[in-house]
């Protein structure tokens, strides 16, 4: 048997055969070939999400158990938890799978436990993350218009692991692709039980307040089509849906949410007026949201355009996801130039009228804004780490999230990786694979921290006076 060298092979791309290459060909495209395609992919996407289901056609979340709450959720030592349960028979139990096996508990149950630790436990220890009263909500934009870059599983692992902490959390998806809204098993059927009528109705609003105007100058109004009627009677709750996570809740997207992007501009043409960019942030905090929630998640397309700058706007804190490469750090330069670029323009654009009119000026703010490192691998790509690191500074997140088996594995499954049960794996390597996420969380979790405090010391002073 004769083996041939492997550098003395030739490329694959030469002496293709064009007879063979013609045969193998398949007939040309049509546009209605899309459909198909479109279908196939939509009846695979079914399945593969549906393996996540139960018996009712829901996404269930696991059960955890005693070694996880203990290591992960409620700082006590085992032994202690197991004996406070046994003292105080109302509390949930868990249940074990064997004969003197392990017990395991819902999140709901989780939760309850963490409220009686909270309130009988050592006043030293965080059995409830900070929140300070009064404050409203944050908000966390999660962006950047390279797609690839780990934006939605940041997102949705950034919600899970705030759940997880013992935060309400509502998830905002307001990317058409609706990745974020599989993830968390939402099935929104329309843009009608998408954000859309939220930037409807604020739109809907601002036109009636023009039309009062022109009313009172004795000037033709315009009317209000179907649409905007619509939309002024739907109030954000009413698009809220709950989810396999107890203390998670959702607005999905779904593809016609896209045609948001056609009709804003629309809107703008006729009403100059209109701030289309504080319509999600007002429309939230009219309809009490950020009062019903500690931490709002917002998961934006890929792209630059008006639901991304709602989303930008209305974000307390920016994270920026990105590879450690060339290509996505420069991306990611450009999109760094792009905001300020939008941003600027808006100001400009307002503040001209107001220092006219003598009205105060627009100036957008962020509490933190941070890039992320994501599917990072520190053989690899340690060096162009550390250089973005170094011309980035603070900007960039220390914090690397590497790349994990149990990453992929989560991946697979459309859900995060807090949803895999270990005993899938050895613990080690769950443990491992959920430790960057953690690290990831605790980065943001600071950032959340500080932000909440410097307001909470703002408004301190301000009742000082």
């Amino acid at each position: 048997m004769v083996i041939t060298n492997m550098l003395d092979r030739l490329p694959p791309y030469f002496n293709i055969s064009s007879d063979e290459a013609a045969a193998a060909l398949p007939p040309p495209t049509s546009t209605a070939d899309f459909a198909a395609m479109a279908q196939a992919c939509a009846q695979g996407r079914a399945d593969l999400i549906g393996r996540g289901l139960d018996e009712s056609g829901a996404k269930q979340l696991r059960l955890f158990s005693t070694w996880e709450i203990t290591k992960y959720l409620i700082p006590v030592a085992t032994p202690h938890f197991r004996r406070v349960l046994k003292q105080n028979p109302d509390l949930p139990q868990g249940r074990a799978e064997t004969e003197g096996g392990a017990k395991w508990f819902t999140l709901d149950e989780v939760l309850r436990l963490r409220a009686f630790f909270g309130e009988q436990g050592s006043k030293a220890k965080e059995y409830h993350p900070y929140r300070p009263a009064g404050q409203p909500a944050k908000i966390c934009a999660v962006a950047n218009f390279k797609g690839g870059v780990g934006k939605t599983s940041t997102a949705a692992h950034l919600a899970m692991s705030a759940a997880l902490d013992g935060y309400k959390v509502l998830v905002i998806d307001l990317d058409s692709q609706g990745s974020m809204t599989s993830i968390f098993g939402g099935t929104p059927t329309d843009e009608w039980q998408t954000v859309f009528p939220l930037l409807a109705r604020h739109y809907g609003a601002h036109l009636q307040a023009e039309n009062a105007t022109r009313a009172a100058r004795g000037e033709a109004t315009i009317p209000l089509d179907d649409t905007l009627a619509e939309a002024l009677k739907i109030t954000a709750p009413e698009l809220i849906q709950k989810t396999h996570w107890p203390n998670i809740d959702l607005i999905g997207a779904q593809l016609n949410l896209y045609w948001a992007e056609f009709q804003i501009p629309v809107w703008r043409m006729s009403g100059r007026g209109w701030k289309l960019w504080d319509a999600l942030t007002d429309r939230l905090q009219a309809d009490g949201v950020l009062d019903t929630y500690d931490i709002i998640f917002l998961d934006t397309p890929p792209a630059l355009g008006y639901l991304t700058i709602n989303g930008l706007a209305a974000a307390d804190i920016l994270l920026v996801p990105l590879g450690a490469s060339f290509l996505e750090f420069d991306s990611t330069g450009r999109f760094f130039d792009m905001l300020h670029s939008t941003f600027a323009s808006i100001e400009e654009g307002e503040n001209m009228a107001a220092r006219a009119l003598g009205h105060e000026e627009t100036a957008f703010q962020w509490d933190a804004v941070q890039a992320v490192i994501t599917r990072y691998d520190g053989v690899q790509q340690a060096e162009l780490a550390a250089l973005m690191q170094a011309y980035l500074g603070r900007t960039l997140s220390p914090q690397r999230q590497e790349v994990t088996a149990l990453i992929g594995q989560a991946g697979e499954q459309v859900s995060g990786i807090y949803e895999a049960d270990y005993r899938d794996f050895n613990r080690e390597t769950y443990a491992r694979g959920r430790e960057t996420f953690d690290a990831t969380y605790a980065a943001f979790k600071r950032l959340l921290y500080g932000s909440w405090k410097r307001d909470e010391a703002a408004h301190a002073e301000v009742a000082a006076r």
